[in-house]
């Protein structure tokens, strides 16, 4: 199915918010919104990827899209293993083992492009970097249309350069992982609203707004901007759809400020600040995913106790506005109000 952005009967684009919180459910809601629905395939096998996509194609024909990771190079094993040392006790106080080896994790990147240009998806979508010219040539003859993600203007003009179909401009303001092409590149302080008109200086590709846009003003603002569409993660959080756990839904109205460190998984990402975070954070080095494996089982302890001073709690700068309800209506009322 054929899908141009600036044709959404809502220009609202559901993130991609990998680790859980974006669900089929969630998907089929935002289109029923008239916006655009996507899944989010990293952490996932091709397989798994494979099972969620079977299910948004049982919930209706509307465009919906896929959004992949793209592998980083190995990280600074001397780094990781110094990480590694500083966690132990708080892993042996936790009752969990580290991992002693990472090896390399290309996140099945070969075999998630096998299956969806086997069995064509609508929208693609990068983050953490672009295919190869060969790979995003092979989309563009499936009819796939392709997303990047730019922090910057060098990041724009390498994306088009590629061959992308259209941008996804994320601000600083944004929950998650930021999606700087290289692990290392400090994330961008630019804000979303002078990022936009940054990246229209260099690229006449359609853009899509990310980063703290959680009520109707900032959306307007955005779409003002030059932005065909915005992208929401952070305002979806707590709705019915969303994958979020009950820790991480009430510690969005409960933990004031958010902050963006590498303590999790080596790449700078925006959370709710913790304890864990000011603990770590300065001392995690940039190795992405190899920190995100180091840390998994303190992650995982954390969350099987719904402690959130040691849980990864990402989240926007607009975290307080976050709304409960069906997704479906919350996205309606925001663009209802958007529109004035």
């Amino acid at each position: 199915m054929a899908v141009r952005l600036d044709e959404l009967a809502v220009p609202v684009v559901a993130a991609p918010m990998a680790g859980g919180p974006s669900t089929p459910e969630l998907v089929a809601a935002v289109n029923r919104a008239g916006g655009l629905g996507f899944l989010a395939a990293g952490y996932k096998s091709a397989a798994a990827m494979a099972e969620q996509i079977a299910l948004v194609r049982k919930s209706g024909d509307q465009p919906y899209g896929v959004n992949l990771f793209v592998p980083a190079p190995p990280g600074d094993a001397a780094a990781v293993a110094a990480y590694r040392e500083r966690l132990r006790p708080e892993a042996e106080r936790w009752g969990v083992a580290l991992p002693e080896e990472i090896g390399p994790d290309r996140d099945d990147w070969e075999a998630k492009l096998a299956t969806l240009l086997a069995d064509p998806v609508p929208v693609v979508s990068y983050t953490f970097g672009l295919p190869t010219a060969a790979e995003a040539a092979a989309f563009r003859a499936a009819g796939t249309l392709q997303v990047g993600t730019v922090t910057t203007p060098e990041e724009a003009r390498a994306a088009e350069a590629i061959g992308m179909d259209a941008l996804c401009v994320q601000g600083p303001e944004a929950g998650g992982h930021r999606g700087t092409h290289r692990v290392t590149d400090p994330p961008g302080e630019l804000p979303l609203l002078e990022l936009l008109p940054a990246v229209r200086a260099v690229t006449e590709l359609p853009l899509i707004a990310a980063g703290g846009l959680g009520d109707d003003a900032a959306i307007a603002a955005a779409l003002r901007a030059g932005a065909v569409a915005v992208q929401l993660g952070t305002a979806l959080l707590r709705a019915d759809e969303s994958g979020a756990s009950a820790a991480h839904r009430a510690a969005l109205t409960e933990l004031p400020e958010t902050t963006v460190t590498r303590a999790f998984t080596g790449r700078p990402a925006r959370g709710l600040r913790n304890a864990f975070i000011d603990r770590h954070g300065p001392y995690a080095p940039p190795a992405y995913p190899e920190v995100h494996h180091l840390t998994a089982p303190l992650r995982a302890a954390a969350t099987r106790r719904a402690d959130t001073a040691a849980m990864h709690l990402w989240a926007g700068t607009a975290h307080r506005l976050a709304r409960t309800g069906p997704a479906e209506q919350l996205v309606a009322d925001l663009w209802r109000r958007a529109r004035g």
